[in-house]
C-alpha cells in the first residue's frame, strides 16, 4: 500500500457482485487505512444494476451485507460522474463525483471471465475503473464498441484513468472452483493491466463448471446478479444471447429452466431470455424497469426476453422433458444446480453416472424428484447462501 498523508480521504470502490469475503476483505481493509490515520469511504461502484439510481445502489449494497454500522466508514452512492480524462481513441473516461473528490481511490474487484466478451483483461479492476467508477455513462460508452472490442477499451480506458493518479492502489481478489477466496493481491497503480492479466489466468484455471457438457435438460434453481452480472453465468449455461456473435459450442444444454431469482437482485432478472422455462414464482418477482434498463444500457436486449412461463417447477419440467419427444425417457439426460456460483453439489439424472471423471463423488443412492405441494422442486431446499 502506497504511503498514504493522514486524514486523507480514500475512496474504496465496492460493486454488485457476491464476492465471497466481501464484508471481511472491505472491513479489513477500512480498518487498516483508520489505523494509519486515513479517512476512508466506500463508493458504490456499478454501471446499470440498482436501476443506474443512487438509491438503487446502496440498496445493493446493503443487501449485500454492506451498512455504515458493519464496516464502520460512510457510504457514498451516486449517479452522477465527471469527466476526468480522454483517451487517444476519443473513450471519455468518467469517474463517480464522490470518488473523484477523494484523495485517491482503491479500485476493488474480484478478477474472473466475463459473460460477453474474451480478450486479456476481463472482468476485474480495468472494467471496474470503466463501467462501476463510470456508472451508466461509462457502461453505455464500453457496451456500444460491442464484445470484440470491450476488453481492449477497458484497457485503453484503465490505462488513462490511472494516468491521472487518482488510482493509489489495485485489489484484486481471485476464487476457487468452491467460490473460497483463493488470491488476493494488492496491486500498485502501474502494475495493474499487467497483474490483472496474470490473475485471470489463475481465475480461469479455478472456474467452475456443471461436469457434463452434453445435456438435454438443466434446472437452474436460482439466478441473480448476486451469482453474475447475467443472472446465470453465461459460461457455465453455454449461452450468450448476443446478437451476430455465435453462442459457444461448449456447454451444450438443449434446454434450460431456471425456477427462481433471489431476493438480493432487487427484481433484476437480466439474463431471463438465457433460458427456454421459468416459474410464475420468478415473474412475480422481477422488475421489469431494473430488468429492461440493465439490458437496454448493455445492449444485448434477448437476455430480457421472457421465457415460456409455467405455474410451477413440476409444470415447466414436464414441459421442456415434453418438448424434447425423446422415444426413451430413461436416456435424457438432466441435471439440476442450486445456481451458477455454486455448483460444488449438483443432483443428475442416474444414467449420468458413468459419465463422471474421478473428480466428481457420488454421493447417494436414485432418488425420485421431490416436488412441494405447490409443486416446487425440493432439491436445494434447505441450502444457505454461502457467497457472503
Amino acid at each position: 500500500m502506497p504511503s498514504i498523508k493522514n486524514s486523507a480521504s480514500i475512496a474504496i470502490t465496492v460493486g454488485s457482485r457476491g464476492i465471497s469475503n466481501r464484508v471481511l476483505i472491505v472491513k479489513t481493509l477500512v480498518d487498516y487505512l483508520k489505523r494509519i490515520g486515513a479517512a476512508p469511504f466506500i463508493i458504490g461502484a456499478m454501471g446499470s444494476h440498482g436501476g443506474g439510481t443512487s438509491e438503487g445502489q446502496r440498496e445493493v449494497l446493503q443487501s449485500l451485507g454492506f451498512t455504515e454500522e458493519e464496516i464502520g466508514c460512510p457510504i457514498y452512492t451516486s449517479d452522477e460522474v465527471i469527466e476526468v480524462a480522454e483517451t487517444k481513441n476519443g473513450y471519455t473516461v468518467y469517474c463517480d463525483k464522490y470518488a473523484w473528490e477523494s484523495d485517491g481511490i482503491i479500485v476493488l474487484n474480484r478478477i474472473k471471465l466475463h459473460t460477453a466478451f474474451r480478450g486479456l483483461n476481463e472482468s476485474g479492476l480495468l472494467k471496474m475503473m470503466t463501467v462501476g467508477l463510470g456508472k451508466s455513462k461509462g457502461a453505455n460508452q464500453l457496451h456500444r464498441q460491442g464484445p470484440a472490442y470491450m476488453s481492449e477499451t477497458i484497457q485503453e480506458v484503465g490505462a488513462a484513468f490511472i494516468e491521472t493518479g487518482k488510482i493509489i492502489a489495485g485489489v484484486g481478489i481471485v476464487e476457487n472452483s468452491y467460490e473460497e477466496t483463493a488470491y488476493l493481491e494488492v496491486i500498485k497503480p502501474d502494475d495493474i493491466l499487467e497483474a490483472e492479466r496474470e490473475l485471470l489466468v489463475k481465475a480461469k484455471e479455478y472456474f467452475p463448471r456443471v461436469p457434463i457438457e452434453n445435456l438435454d435438460l438443466l434446472v437452474v434453481k436460482k439466478m441473480g446478479k448476486n451469482y453474475s452480472g447475467t443472472g446465470m453465468d453465461t459460461n457455465v449455461i453455454g449461452r450468450s444471447k448476443i446478437q451476430g456473435v455465435p453462442e459457444p459450442k461448449s456447454p451444450e444444454y438443449k434446454r434450460i429452466i431456471v425456477t427462481d431469482l433471489h431476493e438480493s437482485s432487487h427484481g433484476n432478472a437480466t439474463g431471463i431470455g438465457l433460458a427456454d422455462f421459468t416459474t410464475e414464482k420468478l415473474i412475480g418477482k422481477l422488475d421489469r424497469e431494473k430488468t429492461y434498463w440493465n439490458c437496454i444500457t448493455s445492449t444485448y436486449v434477448q437476455r430480457a426476453m421472457i421465457p415460456m412461463v409455467f405455474d410451477n417447477d413440476q409444470q415447466a419440467i414436464q414441459a421442456a422433458l415434453k418438448s424434447l419427444a425423446v422415444d426413451n425417457p430413461e436416456e435424457l439426460r438432466i441435471a439440476v444446480i442450486e445456481n451458477t456460483l455454486h455448483l460444488e453439489t449438483l443432483y443428475i439424472s442416474s444414467n449420468l453416472g458413468k459419465h463422471l471423471s474421478d473428480k466428481v463423488e457420488l454421493l447417494s443412492e436414485p432418488m425420485e424428484l421431490e416436488f412441494s405441494e405447490q409443486g416446487n422442486l425440493m432439491f436445494f431446499e434447505e441450502e444457505e447462501d454461502s457467497y457472503g
